[in-house]
């Protein structure tokens, strides 16, 4: 990594508004996909440094919440303009850490950045309302207020925007958090961090905690302090910090695992589905939760989109995200390969066909070349698990039934895919499909705008729009009673 700004590579843990190492000294390395070489060594946290973070962020609670909406809105667009400022070192230390391409990375700083700037506003509009009472003295009157300390556990595929979905949320409703970054990719948190830290966050509002997942992750679920846990991840995982945090009841927010259907009709222009399907499909290679997992072709229009998907595919330059006109970069780690390539090897001794014409096994350290696969049946892995990895499976349907049919056969239901110009189709499968979004003609769903997350095991919760800070509030109803009638009704004032 070559920085402009070197203190931007923080490896210690962010607690109380301080650079601490971790109670234990222990490290751990973060290393780059693409070549092996280590980039940091990192505090390796465990649940006494948490329990410290808990602490520090429910110290800061009080100062947090008594900051007004705007107060807190400005300091939010301070660190908003500092992450644009420093968004070619952050998109640095994306690329180095997680491996997609520089260009993908710049873009995630971006979207983050957008989020903070919606939730900045949008936390200035947090309204309640009045309503009448049962009797005439009263009156029903309800008040939302911060739900108080939030753990926020991210994934390693976006470790910058996912962070910040989830921060500037929180933020703006008036809670404080601690943080546990993936470890692979803990060094984007970090530096956001320190961003926060300039643009004037108070002490204790953000803590960083950084390593094992089941010790860090047992103080945040069971920690009386803690009133809410917001995690994105695989849906094991999910399950099983909703059974941890049962015993002290915490709001969740879940966003979870994956298994999109990206279905294509015949009336659609074949070039922009293509082009449609590659993004979707390989952005990040292959590893989002709402990349397109199964790729639905009506039967008229299979053999011809097949052809062009696997030219595409085959066109897509591979290689390390810092090099010049790279698409697609590695996969974060060797299980990532490994897994790949299992979800590979069942399809093809089932029968399924590449159609891509290059080795999808690169001969390098993490990398997988995109391949494109027919003969595919929904017995497979391919069709019934996500893949996470730069597997594309064709499958043709016959029937618009068929199609809804095909995609709804799955326990997961976060992101769904259709391209159509028929309106009547288009209302019809997007009321049918049984999935929390839907992109019309669209390859990207995420939005700061948008309320994101599925439903079924995809999780609960939306994260994105108005809709995405509810789930940081809590509803107050305050009984207002005695309110008499005037002594004086029916006289009228002469002034």
């Amino acid at each position: 990594m070559r920085l402009k700004e070197s203190t931007l590579l923080q490896t210690r843990a962010f607690i109380g508004g301080l650079w601490v190492d971790s109670l234990s000294s222990e490290k751990f390395n973060v290393c780059d996909p693409a070549s092996g070489e280590i980039l940091a060594s990192v505090a390796k946290c465990d649940e006494r440094d948490a329990v410290e973070a808990v602490e520090a962020a429910a110290a800061a609670l009080p100062i947090w919440q008594a900051k007004s909406p705007k107060e807190r809105a400005a300091i939010m667009l301070r660190w908003s303009a500092l992450i644009e400022a420093h968004i070619d070192d952050l998109a640095a230390i994306c690329t180095a850490e997680q491996g997609k391409p520089l260009a993908e990375s710049r873009g995630e700083i971006l979207h983050g950045a957008s989020y903070i700037d919606w939730f900045a506003a949008e936390g200035q509009r947090v309204y309640g309302d009045v309503n009448t009472g049962p009797t005439d003295d009263m009156r029903v009157v309800c008040i939302k207020q911060s739900v108080g300390v939030v753990a926020c556990i991210t994934p390693w595929n976006f470790p910058s925007a996912m962070l910040t979905r989830k921060l500037s949320a929180a933020l703006a409703a008036g809670s404080t958090i601690i943080c546990k970054p993936a470890t692979q990719t803990p060094l984007s948190a970090l530096a956001l961090c320190e961003l926060a830290r300039r643009a004037g966050i108070p002490d204790g509002v953000i803590n960083v905690v950084q390593g094992n997942a089941n010790q860090l992750g047992a103080v945040m679920t069971s920690h009386p302090l803690i009133r809410k846990v917001t995690f994105t991840g695989s849906t094991a995982v999910g399950k099983q910090i909703q059974r941890d945090s049962a015993s002290t009841v915490k709001r969740l927010s879940l966003e979870l695992g994956g298994n999109a259907p990206f279905i294509i009709f015949d009336d659609v222009d074949l070039d922009v589905a293509v082009q449609g399907a590659i993004i979707s499909k390989f952005r990040n290679a292959g590893q989002t939760c709402v990349c397109a997992n199964r790729i639905l072709v009506q039967d008229t229009i299979y053999n011809e989109f097949l052809d062009r998907f696997a030219v595409a595919a085959d066109a897509l330059s591979v290689g390390a995200g810092g090099d010049e006109g790279v698409e697609m970069g590695p996969l974060v780690s060797a299980a990532a390969v490994q897994n790949t390539r299992n979800f590979l090897d069942d399809a093809l001794r089932n029968g399924a066909k590449i159609r891509t014409r290059r080795d999808p096994f690169c001969h390098q350290p993490n990398f997988f070349n995109p391949v494109v696969l027919s003969n595919v049946d929904r017995s497979m892995r391919v069709f019934r698990e996500e893949i996470f990895g730069p597997l594309a499976p064709v499958l043709p349907f016959r029937s618009e039934q068929e199609a809804v049919d095909m995609a709804n056969d799955t326990e997961y239901g976060l992101a769904s895919y259709l391209y159509t110009r028929d309106i009547g189709r288009v209302w019809r499968v997007c009321e049918a499909l049984d999935f929390g979004m839907v992109g019309l003609n669209s390859p990207i769903l995420s939005n700061e705008t948008a309320p994101f997350g599925g439903v079924k095991q995809s999780g609960q919760g939306r994260e994105g729009s108005r809709y995405g800070l509810d789930d940081y509030l809590e509803i107050k109803y305050i009984c207002m009673g005695g309110i008499e009638a005037s002594e004086s009704k029916g006289s009228l004032s002469t002034h």
